[in-house]
């Protein structure tokens, strides 16, 4: 197949397969009639200017190489269906003499990486045991709800905790820093379980709660097919180690079963297990992580902002940004996970604490915008100096959901308008004339639309200080960076701008050291630290792609060992 690149569309434009076809015929300077297939490889929105929506294609044509001969450059990967199921270590296994006394394979964690990690062993044949301490997307669906409506916060089945992990209740973001052929692995077995199929080649692809509840239950069942178990309000509570091996895991404080390889998949908020797992010797090191607030503006006042008078076509979702700012004393403050048409969600997975995130749904059409502005938090800004531990970022975190918790004394977050945070003396007509200086009559009412935005953080808001729950330096490079973001987005800053708090859980404040080729454990053999939990990873697509390298690794030690 030919790539091509760059074949832009007005926004406007009606995007069919007819115009596809056309203006990929003109790019390549072909009649339509040669054309056999074409596939979009990927969609990206350019605002710099006029709004255009650009594709890349491969196409298929009947005469290759006149194309090749022109200087055009061939598809660098085939479209045959993914490895997922099909790669040569699978086969390998399957195929081999696999016969073998070894227990099954161990998977703790239910979250993208443990799931990944689950799916690939099983289309192997391995027929691993997953243990997962919250419950199945149903009950933990109904659970989330009962708490998000004023109930009772459940310590093991919670938005952080349960069926899919914690990006479940998140936007579904499927974006990614990293490079790796297995990103396709990930993508494929998620349409193949109900998701998009717009996910292939969106430049920021996400897929939603609501949908990712139905695709984690499809994954459950097709990791069941192939014989693999798993096991919901399952909590493993300790490790037994002889040697250089854990030998044996606790299921519930009652039950101990032997183990051979453990693949650990836990999630940056597993905090009992870096407890238990310090004392067992674990090898871990500090890391950097960021804390900070939610903000929520009008998502029109976003769309306005970003794709100018263009944001209504229907070829455009729901404008997202991404901002950064470096404060005079050096700190990074950086909008993070930014939910577009979403909420903010309270993610407590202790009691009397307070943490906060973002979701959207599919559709992305709550109305409302949300992100978190976080600031870096280094090692040595939580360092205990007279009894340092390695846990000291996790307790840096819990101090702060402690402190957040003791404003309100109840699960009702402490939140500000922007207004009050900064102590705003401006009026508000500033903000609005300022609006319609760069937008003039745009029919985006700026006043209405400020004036109707609520809080969304459900069971609900109380008015109170959030510089009584944020370190100094954090409240300080936030205070300094939000007029910043205002020069930058028209209304980011008026006084209106909702913020609540406290995101703590950004990333995991450890990292588990792991052999580099082996991806074992460096304290223990045949113990595998990946995802987000392990330090590994930052969102879904990356934990889960770590989860299937682990789950290759394991693969791969079998066949050693069988030959």
């Amino acid at each position: 197949m030919i790539r091509i690149n760059q074949i832009k569309f007005d926004v406007n434009d009606p995007i069919t397969e007819a115009m596809i076809s056309k203006k990929v015929a003109h790019a390549l300077k072909i009649s339509e009639s040669t054309i056999e297939r074409i596939i979009k490889v990927k969609e990206s929105i350019d605002a710099r200017r006029n709004v255009v929506i650009s594709y890349t294609f491969d196409v298929a044509v009947k005469n290759e190489k006149a194309l090749l001969k022109k200087g055009f450059k061939r598809a660098p990967q085939s479209y045959e269906p993914i490895y997922v199921t099909e790669s040569k270590l699978i086969r390998a296994y399957r195929e081999s003499e696999r016969e073998s006394q070894l227990p099954a394979p161990v998977i703790i964690g239910y979250g993208p990486a443990g799931m990944f990690a689950g799916l690939t062993l099983a289309k192997a044949g391995m027929k691993p045991i997953i243990y997962e301490m919250g419950e199945d997307i149903d009950q933990r669906d109904e659970t989330i709800k009962a708490f998000w409506s004023g109930g009772q916060l459940n310590e093991k089945s919670n938005v952080q905790f349960g069926a899919g992990g914690a990006g479940t209740y998140s936007d579904g973001k499927l974006t990614t820093r990293i490079k790796d052929r297995r990103i396709e692995m990930v993508i494929e077995a998620f349409i193949e379980a109900g998701a998009p199929e717009e996910i292939r080649y969106k430049n920021k692809p996400h897929i939603g709660t609501d949908l990712l509840k139905g695709i984690v239950k499809s994954i459950t069942k097709t990791i069941e097919a192939y014989g693999g178990t798993v096991c919901f309000n399952h909590e493993v509570t300790d490790f037994k180690k002889e040697d250089k091996r854990i030998t044996a895991i606790e299921l519930n404080q009652d039950t101990w079963i032997p183990v051979n390889e453990v693949i650990l998949a836990i999630g940056h908020s597993s905090r009992r297990t870096f407890e238990k797992l310090h004392k067992k010797q674990l090898e871990m090191i500090p890391k950097p992580f960021a804390v900070g607030v939610r903000i929520e503006h009008p998502q029109s006042i976003i769309n306005l902002s970003q794709y100018g008078r263009a944001y209504k076509s229907p070829n455009l979702g729901q404008a997202d940004y991404k901002l950064t700012y470096q404060t005079k004393k050096g700190r990074s403050v950086y909008s993070f996970c930014m939910c577009p048409g979403g909420s903010v969600v309270a993610s407590a997975s202790e009691k009397e604490t307070i943490v906060v995130n973002g979701m959207s749904e599919y559709k992305r059409d709550s109305g409302t915008a949300n992100s978190a502005l976080l600031v870096n938090v280094n090692p040595e800004d939580y360092m205990n100096q007279k009894n340092p531990t390695v846990l000291d970022g996790m307790y840096f975190q819990r101090a702060v959901e402690k402190k957040a918790y003791q404003l309100t004394e109840t699960y009702r977050a402490p939140s500000q308008t922007v207004g009050e945070f900064l102590n705003q003396t401006l009026p508000i007509e500033t903000y609005e004339n300022n609006w319609k200086e760069k937008y003039g009559d745009s029919d985006v009412d700026y006043h209405l639309a400020f004036e109707s935005l609520k809080p969304s953080y459900r069971p609900d808001v109380v008015s109170e200080k959030l510089e009584a729950c944020l370190p100094t330096f954090i409240y300080e490079a936030i205070r300094e960076a939000l007029p910043v973001f205002g020069q930058k987005i028209k209304g980011y800053d008026d006084p209106r701008a909702i913020l609540t708090g406290v995101e703590t859980r950004s990333s995991s404040p450890i990292r588990m050291i792991r052999d580099i080729e082996s991806l074992e454990s460096s304290h223990y053999e045949a113990f595998y630290p990946c995802g987000e939990g392990a330090g590994y990873a930052g969102g879904i697509t990356s934990s889960a792609v770590d989860g299937i390298k682990v789950a290759e690794k394991v693969i791969l030690k079998r066949i050693q060992s069988i030959k």
